[in-house]
């Protein structure tokens, strides 16, 4: 049994638990090693007290989930059929008990929770291991970690062909459309998440939405990328400078940015709290009169998927322990004007924060890749 499942099973142990139900396919993939989204359909692993652990799979996904679930029964259900009456039967034929069940309450549907209570009428479906798993998931181990180096490394190659391809005309989607492209020619099938490249005032949005806004001379071009490999996230976010002199204020606020990154970097160290480190680089950005503008959190937490527990913000006075993997972002954004966010994601250990990605952070950064 691998040791994730030996925790929560002595943490069942110790709450009187009898049956735990995941159906997070990210919970899945950390416990079994199997991935997949199932979309409507229902996949679930059932883990008890003193029985081997059970993953239920779709009837057309039962052969790959058992080529790569070696500690774990699968079984499988039709869509012609009930997936809670298949559950039903196989948790009765193992003869286990079903009095308390522990489910994730941060993903677990209303509908899919009354499903289960119809189902076992008996049983209180009421504890909530959603925390528990998100601190299971917290500290990577070594292996995890040189996963997210070589998910970074491609981060890195997809900022490197979107700043090559920049050219006063292109649109945003045809910079994204360009590196998904010659990311997928070189073998990575997935992004984190939508990829963003956002022109001039189009990048005061944190969160934009790529168009067919055509780039012009002296505009800021941000890009916020990741890719999904073996598993595991990446995220970074390169601002540069396409045309030839900043203004005195677009150079200001980018350095501006630029130091508050660096600074919480720098001093990010074990047992620190996560507040403390967003402060360091909120109140950068705040004596100069900018705080306004930088309306999120420092940063957030990394591994299978993009965002994570936990957050780095204000309020929370959680330590940073070691191995924790979490992204470094601050940002300014000036609504129509400007905006500017630097982030790398990286983990923590003795000797400091070790980023996962290190695309330069120069303002004219670009121009280095355009001459490849």
């Amino acid at each position: 049994m691998n040791e994730r499942i030996k925790i929560i099973t002595q943490k069942m142990k110790d709450d009187n638990i009898d049956i735990a139900f995941f159906n997070n396919p990210m919970v899945i993939n950390f416990l079994t090693g199997y991935k997949s989204e199932p979309h409507e359909r229902i996949l679930a692993v059932l883990l008890f007290k003193n029985h081997a652990p059970l993953l239920f799979t779709p009837a057309l996904e039962y052969e790959d989930a058992k080529k790569v679930t070696k500690e774990f029964e699968v079984f499988s259900y039709h869509d012609t059929e009930n997936p809670w009456d298949i559950i039903k039967r196989k948790i009765h034929e193992i003869n286990v008990p079903e009095k308390t069940w522990a489910v994730e309450k941060d993903f677990l549907t209303v509908s899919r929770k009354e499903a289960l209570e119809n189902s076992f009428p008996d049983s209180h479906i009421q504890y909530d291991f959603s925390h528990f798993l998100e601190k299971l998931r917290l500290q990577k181990t070594s292996d995890e970690i040189a996963i997210m180096k070589e998910a970074g490394f491609w981060a890195d190659e997809a900022i490197k062909i979107g700043a090559s391809i920049l050219k006063t005309g292109i649109t945003e989607l045809e910079v994204v459309a360009q590196i998904e492209y010659e990311l997928k020619k070189r073998g990575i099938n997935e992004m984190s998440f939508d990829t963003m490249v956002l022109f001039g005032s189009n990048a005061a949005s944190p969160h934009g939405t790529p168009g067919t806004t055509p780039l012009k001379e002296n505009q800021f071009v941000l890009f916020d990328l990741g890719v999904m490999y073996k598993g595991y996230a990446s995220d970074i976010t390169r601002t540069l400078f396409f045309g030839s002199t900043p203004t005195d204020k677009q150079e200001k606020i980018y350095h501006l940015v630029l130091q508050a990154h660096n600074d919480a970097m720098e001093k990010a160290t074990l047992n620190m709290s996560a507040e403390t480190l967003d402060g360091i680089a909120r109140d950068i950005i705040s004596r100069e009169g900018y705080g306004k503008y930088f309306n999120h959190r420092l940063g957030h937490g990394l591994g299978q998927s993009v965002h994570e527990f936990p957050s780095i913000m204000q309020g929370n006075t959680m330590p940073l322990l070691k191995n924790m993997c979490f992204s470094i972002e601050p940002g300014i954004y000036i609504q129509d004007d400007i905006g500017v966010r630097i982030e790398d994601c990286g983990f923590l250990d003795e000797n400091g924060f070790h980023s996962f990605t290190s695309f330069p952070t120069n303002i004219n950064a670009y121009r280095e890749f355009i001459s490849e």
